[in-house]
């Protein structure tokens, strides 16, 4: 076994790291609101925190969807002054969505992108908490939306005027609206991203928008629609960001099935162990053939990459894992999967409190402080998956061994040690299940001991590579390989 792989992998701060999603309008309100209401004229609107946001009316002569404009009036600063929570957690990455000068509370639709919304900030809030951020040696990362900007923005403007920047828009009597649409959505009209003068401008000049955040000290990008961006364009965009800083993470929002995608870019946001999970856990797959898929994709995908990717069960633009999965016990599981299959999760604001939402906009809810406190016992739960993941190097950079099973899920994650090594098992039906199983890894010693790090199973017997596991309904069990000498002999001293 290569022991400077893992050796390497350790050394890269982005494989398996704990990223923290935060949308900043909802994440904790200003300090003096007061201050700020002229942020919030029509057609904006500033809500009372404990308001839950709903669906609007779309506004004709706005282009927006009245609830893109509700604001709750969290802002940089605020955030900033609460990050000690994100860092208790223990959170490695810091990713925020959009905080760019744009109309919206969502901030996908840039009216520019050089700037910081005004309801968030300044950029000297900003660098001030990315320094706090680094202070407390974590990354940050911001969500980049460069396929479309909003019809507010200062290009598009010109170019409806005939004022210009017409190339950097696809104008063409072919379309509804006469100019190519992102989604066909009124207020994002695309960029056209096989200009030179666009590149240049979103990433290939050394004050372009990608390279100018990295030199003001963010650690990467997540990039929105990536998939819309297309290969050859992420491939290049990234060489450009490596010129800033080379261990640049840029994640990318795809849907697809991730191999070829991730030539082009460093990790995906996960969408398919997403899909997998939520499946198997719906009884719409068996534990074999979700097995098969998780095993396909790493194979096909190569893990160095699948280690970088974000495992997500919920985000901003699905719903939130209570509304997802109908049972606690599967949303457990589900999160057991989360933190121990390969990747890096990705934890959205909340949902470690129990927050509830919908699709969005109910996703997109305040964050629930109310919730914090030490009886919480999602927080608890949540905390201690955020633990097992931190102190154990076989999940966060560790090879994936998949386990041939009939109803239960089974896998291992391995390094070159042994001691390291993490048997994860989960019974996704509403039986018993016992089953015997074949561990494939040669170091493992007859006979065995096991200690249980998180779940429950029936005693554990170790023989010829085949063990039983015994698991109750919808229950699960993580093991290591108890190494250490039970009184002076170990049969683990040359493995």
């Amino acid at each position: 076994m290569n022991q400077n792989k893992f050796k390497d992998r350790e050394e890269d701060w982005r494989n398996g790291a704990l990223v923290y999603q935060v949308l900043v309008d909802r994440f904790y309100p200003a300090k003096d609101l007061e201050s700020k209401k002229d942020l919030y004229q029509f057609p904006k609107k500033l809500n009372s925190w404990e308001i839950l946001p709903k669906a609007g009316k779309f506004l004709e002569e706005y282009k927006y969807y009245s609830h893109e404009l509700d604001y709750w009036g969290g802002d940089l600063e605020s955030l900033t002054e609460h990050l000690d929570y994100i860092v208790n957690l223990g959170m490695d990455v810091l990713y925020l969505n959009p905080i760019v000068e744009s109309l919206s509370n969502h901030k996908y639709d840039a009216s520019n992108f050089l700037e910081i919304s005004k309801e968030y900030g300044t950029k000297e809030d900003l660098k001030r908490l990315i320094n706090k951020v680094h202070e407390n040696r974590m990354k940050i990362m911001l969500d980049g939306v460069f396929n479309h900007v909003g019809v507010s923005n200062e290009f598009y403007q010109k170019a409806i005027k005939n004022e210009g920047f017409r190339d950097f828009f696809d104008f063409n009597g072919k379309y509804p609206k006469g100019v190519r649409l992102w989604a066909d959505a009124p207020s994002l009209p695309e960029l056209n991203l096989e200009n030179d003068q666009v590149k240049d401008y979103i990433y290939r000049a050394k004050d372009s928008v990608i390279r100018s955040y990295l030199q003001m000290g963010i650690d990467g990008w997540r990039l929105d629609v990536a998939f819309d961006l297309g290969f050859e364009i992420l491939k290049d965009l990234r060489e450009y960001a490596r010129k800033e800083k080379e261990d640049v993470m840029i994640v990318g929002e795809i849907w697809n099935y991730p191999q070829e995608w991730l030539k082009s870019i460093e990790g995906v946001m996960n969408f398919t162990f997403r899909e997998i999970t939520l499946r198997l856990l719906r009884s719409e797959i068996t534990s074999g053939r979700a097995l098969q898929m998780f095993t396909d994709t790493i194979a096909d995908s190569g893990i160095e990459p699948i280690l970088k990717s974000w495992n997500l069960l919920d985000n901003h633009d699905v719903a939130r894992l209570k509304n997802l999965l109908n049972s606690e016990s599967l949303q457990k599981l589900a999160q057991v999967l989360q933190f121990t299959l390969p990747g890096s999760p990705n934890l959205y604001y909340g949902t470690e409190l129990g927050m509830e939402g919908g699709n969005d906009p109910e996703n997109r809810a305040p964050m629930r402080w109310d919730l914090y406190n030490e009886n919480n016992q999602t927080l608890k739960w949540v905390s201690s998956l955020i633990k097992l993941h931190k102190r154990e190097r076989a999940l966060k950079i560790g090879d994936f061994i998949p386990v041939s099973t009939e109803k239960l899920l089974m896998f291992m994650r391995i390094t070159e040690n042994i001691s390291e090594t993490f048997i994860v098992a989960i019974n996704p039906t509403n039986e018993s299940v016992s089953e015997t199983v074949l561990l494939k890894d040669s170091r493992l010693m007859n006979y065995s001991r096991f200690e249980v790090v998180f779940g429950r199973v029936s005693p554990l017997t170790f023989l010829a590579g085949l063990i039983t596991i015994k698991l109750n309904p919808c229950g699960f069990v993580v093991f290591k390989p108890n190494t250490k000498p039970e009184k002076s002999y170990t049969p683990y001293k040359r493995v």
